[in-house]
């Protein structure tokens, strides 16, 4: 009988010892990463890998829990590239695992909330949205349609204008959209992530990675 509470003693000294030192990084906590792997809709697919690093510490409680230069690893989850004028294209990552510089790796449920690239943004599910169908784009329409008027009106005066704006509209719409339906990620982007759940640590990992 001794021998067994004995062993319980040593088990519970152990499960207390575990819990004073693990350390948990709050729900909500931003992680600023500078991105890797450039991610685009048009040549990207849906599953690839992708990594960053992050730009600032994670400190909490005075202790250094992801340093600045841990790598943040995930995978591309949604491409979209509309093909009507008014659609954003739009890419999915989801950002999985969180590397430090001594190899240990944990897991991470964090969603992208922001980027620098100027023009997009980022929706509640954080999806990040291209460059829409902004003032220039409209302008240029407009302006291909006019051109178009002018010369199917000098060519066959009053149909000839009806004709010549419809070519004129169609050949600018096609190049807007070959040169605009396309979101890019390039490598260098700064993504603001925040987690989504608590994230546990111990201060193993934390005494290694620097007060």
């Amino acid at each position: 009988m001794r021998k067994f509470w004995g062993s319980v003693s040593v088990l519970l000294l152990a499960v207390s010892a575990w819990a004073q030192t693990a350390t948990s990084v709050p729900e909500g906590t931003p992680l600023k990463v500078k991105l890797q792997t450039t991610i685009s809709t048009f040549s990207s697919r849906v599953g690839d890998p992708f990594q960053g690093k992050t730009v600032d510490p994670v400190v909490i409680d005075g202790k250094t829990l992801i340093p600045a230069g841990s790598t943040i690893e995930g995978r591309v989850t949604k491409l979209s590239e509309p093909r009507r004028i008014k659609g954003k294209p739009s890419i999915g990552i989801l950002p999985e695992h969180v590397v430090l510089s001594d190899g240990q790796r944990f897991m991470l449920n964090a969603v992208l909330v922001d980027t620098n690239i100027p023009g997009t943004d980022v929706n509640e599910e954080g999806l990040f949205k291209g460059s829409g169908h902004d003032r220039r784009d409209q302008i240029e329409i407009a302006g291909g349609t006019g051109a178009g008027m002018l010369v199917g009106g000098l060519i066959g005066g009053g149909p000839g204008v009806l004709i010549g704006g419809a070519v004129g509209a169609g050949a600018t719409t096609t190049h807007w959209l070959v040169q605009h339906r396309s979101a890019i990620l390039p490598s260098g982007t700064q993504l603001m992530m925040e987690l989504s759940r608590p994230m546990t640590m111990s201060t193993t990992t934390t005494a290694g990675a620097g007060q």
